[in-house]
């Protein structure tokens, strides 16, 4: 309100300052025509004058064409002067408000919006002001320090999760080998149904064992970095395509594949691949008909490789889980516990990139980014 009266009085100065400017000009003009009149004075009986006198013409006075032209722009400048100035006002009043009252809270809104969007909340807003502004900032600080805290403490459950997860690997390693050594000497009786009581026990043990390996593995997974280096692309994909060439025909699965890279080198990491390769070409084996495909490009300064198969695709209703770690539709859980396709996420993740699952018209196909790293 204060930036409104002053400018509202500041235009009906520059409004009156005008019309003066322009009555005066307009004076000026006229009066260089009085010299074509006489001057009368009022006089007392003594004769004395009284005031500046009037000059009185009996012919009509004309004016030229310009002079003309020239008085009647003079009258029309305060008629548009006045909304002229009303607007230069408005605009000034509105950016000199923007500049001094809401530039700042604006910018450190912004700031802290992109910051918390990046996952950064090591900062803090300092805007004091009693104004809308000012309590918008300060809650949006309130907010930003309730997220600290809560991060905080996911973090720790996180880390804590996985410390009890390590502890219970390792705890039950001890009677794990303790039952399987007892499970060991039922298997050398000589009673028939006590062999096969153990003998079935002894699977449960294995499956156990691998259960306990994996958590092992996945903890070690989970605070895994990757090591970019500097790798010939064509001669690294080859070596994926051999590898997963000789698995799949053990397995009598035709491979096909797909190379549509054509950029020399580029910084990843070798081993991320390779497993995320492995793991995939794996998980598809078990579900194609006959044939799989390979794919390797280049997009988005990242290598993107694909596995498809044609086998009957991901049912509809699992298709959102099939990442979720320890999730499988498999009935036998010996040797698979669903980590594969969560592992082959949290690599990708940890490279910068993404793991997408889906179906498509004759099956499934899992598609992996992996972010490249640039100098």
């Amino acid at each position: 309100m204060l930036y409104v009266v002053i400018f509202v009085i500041f235009a009906i100065i520059l409004s009156i300052v005008t019309a003066f400017f322009c009555n005066s000009m307009v004076n000026v003009i006229k009066s260089s025509y009085l010299r074509y009149s006489k001057k009368f004075y009022l006089t007392t009986e003594q004769g004395e004058r009284l005031g500046n006198g009037t000059y009185i013409s009996n012919t009509e006075i004309l004016l030229s064409e310009q002079d003309e032209y020239m008085i009647d722009l003079l009258e029309l400048v305060p008629a548009f002067a006045t909304p002229i100035y009303s607007a230069l006002c408005i605009i000034a009043t509105a950016l000199l408000f923007y500049r001094n009252k809401l530039k700042k809270p604006l910018t450190e809104l912004k700031t802290a919006s992109e910051k918390i969007a990046n996952n950064d909340l090591n900062f803090s807003m300092e805007y004091n002001s009693r104004d809308e502004l000012g309590q918008l900032c300060a809650s949006f600080e309130a907010m930003r320090i309730t997220l600290t805290n809560n991060f905080s403490e996911m973090w720790r459950q996180v880390e804590e999760r996985k410390q009890l997860n390590v502890a219970f690997a390792h705890d039950l390693r001890t009677p794990l080998t303790v039952l399987k050594g007892y499970n060991e000497i039922l298997q050398a009786s000589d009673n028939i149904q006590t062999k096969e009581i153990a003998v079935t026990m002894g699977k449960h043990i294995s499956r156990m064992e691998v259960y306990i390996s994996s958590m092992s593995s996945l903890r070690r997974l989970e605070d895994t970095q990757p090591e970019y280096k500097n790798i010939s692309l064509q001669i690294f994909l080859s070596f994926l395509y051999q590898s997963a060439e000789i698995i799949c025909k053990k397995k009598g699965k035709i491979l096909y594949l797909q190379n549509e890279t054509s950029v020399p080198q580029l910084f990843i990491d070798t081993e991320f691949v390779s497993q995320v390769s492995n793991n995939l070409i794996s998980n598809a084996i078990r579900y194609a008909c006959t044939s799989i495909i390979l794919s390797f490009a280049v997009q988005d300064n990242g290598l993107l490789l694909s596995v498809s198969d044609d086998g009957k695709g991901f049912d509809k209703d699992i298709l959102h889980k099939a990442m979720n770690p320890y999730f499988t539709n498999e009935t036998d859980h010996t040797e698979h516990f669903g980590l594969g396709l969560y592992i082959c996420k949290l690599l990708c993740e940890h490279h910068g990139g993404y793991l997408k699952i889906e179906n498509i018209s004759n099956g499934a196909k899992v598609t992996a980014f992996f972010k490249s790293f640039t100098l």
